[in-house]
């Protein structure tokens, strides 16, 4: 397994092994990643870059008391 893929079983094993050496199982951790990767998958499919969205705001607002 090389590129991408090979990268990214690393990382999923090292942190499986993060949380199951803290005390947690296995299936459990791969169910909770399951999970998220479900709902970022869901999420991205809905805005794909919430930071180009409409209406927001490039920069803080400088309307605070303090700020003058």
């Amino acid at each position: 397994m090389t590129g991408i893929a090979g990268d990214l079983r690393l990382k999923l094993e090292q942190l499986v092994d993060h949380y199951v050496t803290a005390g947690s199982e296995t299936p459990v951790v791969i169910a909770a990643m399951e999970k998220e990767l479900a709902d970022m998958r869901r999420a991205y499919s809905q805005d794909p870059d919430p930071a180009d969205a409409p209406g927001e705001l490039d920069e803080p607002a400088n309307d605070w008391p303090a700020a003058t």
